[in-house]
């Protein structure tokens, strides 16, 4: 028997037991070591938002719901036609779920680089999203760069700035523990949105306004704080997947008269199958991320803050509704008891 999260209702999460699904002719069996949990997406999903998978409102708020699809594994099995991977390969799995054995179409499942860690390859797919976010910008060194809510994808967006180049890098957030964290990840300066000096703030430790803002709160309110610190022709990418139009931006004063760029930065907006300037692929941007690890040049070990078995997951999801200082969190499949 398999075993899955599942969101089964409304804010709440269980670990339920089901037969493993039977392997296709170009699929592969994966025993998961690790599964990373994407906050804001899985968020929204347990508390009957948006289904970022499918990318439309639903008309009605329907669950079961399932999650989970930056994780790292072991092939077990493969189709008759599987070409890519063989059995006792380790593996990034994309698009998957949080289950103990994900059965999945081959290619969406990367081989991991030696000397990359198991823990390091769960973020693998979900580091791509800042890092399309930062390609759609077209950043280039020297500029200065902004980061607007400091999730998983924010603290990762402040890492692979650094890496890019951009200086100086301002991070911002409401929490300062979130503050701090990101100071020692290779931010510059870390800043409140709610100082009423904010923008001026950011203004002047920019040389009159951030260049390039990775805009991750998912708020109107969040929004809108990064306008006022933009520069002229600043360039905004939409990171945060704003779900609610409860709000209002003063498009001609802050977006129209300073040229500035809005950029869908959704992870799913981006080529299938050959890259360009500022849009790479989903696949080409996994590479990067596994080079810039194996050369170095980007650490993720640190951003770890808590393990747990997949046993934990319905306090581990209470807690993902209710706090606001959630840490990066990934489970340990081999933790679980069979």
């Amino acid at each position: 028997m398999n075993k899955c999260i599942v969101f089964t209702e409304k804010d709440k999460a269980e670990l339920i037991s089901e037969p493993v699904k039977a392997v296709g002719d170009n699929e592969v069996a994966v025993r998961l070591h690790y599964s990373t949990i994407s906050a804001g997406t899985e968020r929204a999903n347990l508390i009957g938002e948006l289904n970022i998978a499918a990318g439309v409102i639903p008309k009605s708020v329907v669950f079961p719901r399932r999650a989970g699809y930056s994780a790292s594994g072991t092939v077990i099995e493969t189709g008759k036609k599987v070409t890519r991977v063989a059995v006792g390969d380790k593996v990034l799995v994309t698009w998957g779920n949080h289950n103990m054995i994900s059965v999945i179409d081959e290619n969406k499942v990367y081989k991991i680089p030696e000397g990359v860690s198991m823990s390091d390859a769960a973020f693998a797919l979900i580091s791509t999203f800042p890092m399309a976010a930062i390609r759609k910008c077209n950043l280039e060194m020297g500029e200065s760069a902004m980061i607007m809510g400091l999730g998983i994808l924010g603290m990762m967006a402040v890492k692979l700035l650094r890496a890019a180049g951009a200086y100086p890098i301002v991070a911002v957030d409401p929490v300062p523990e979130k503050r701090e964290k990101a100071l020692t990840f290779g931010a510059d300066y870390a800043f409140d949105p709610r100082d009423p000096d904010f923008a001026e703030k950011v203004k002047e430790v920019t040389d009159g306004g951030a260049k390039v803002c990775i805009e991750v709160t998912g708020l109107g309110a969040g929004l809108d704080n990064a306008l006022d610190a933009l520069a002229r022709f600043g360039r905004v990418a939409l990171l945060g997947c704003t779900r609610h139009s409860d709000f209002t931006i003063d498009y001609y004063n802050k977006v129209h008269a300073k040229g500035v760029t809005f950029v869908g930065a959704h992870t799913m907006a981006r080529p299938k199958y050959e890259s360009s300037e500022g849009w790479w692929t989903e696949a080409d941007d996994i590479k990067a991320y596994f080079g810039l690890l194996s050369g170095g040049r980007l650490v993720m070990s640190d951003l770890m803050g808590e393990y747990h078995s997949p046993e934990d997951a319905p306090e581990v999801y209470t807690r993902l509704i209710n706090e606001k200082n959630f840490p990066t969190v990934q489970f340990d499949w081999s933790l679980l008891n069979e």
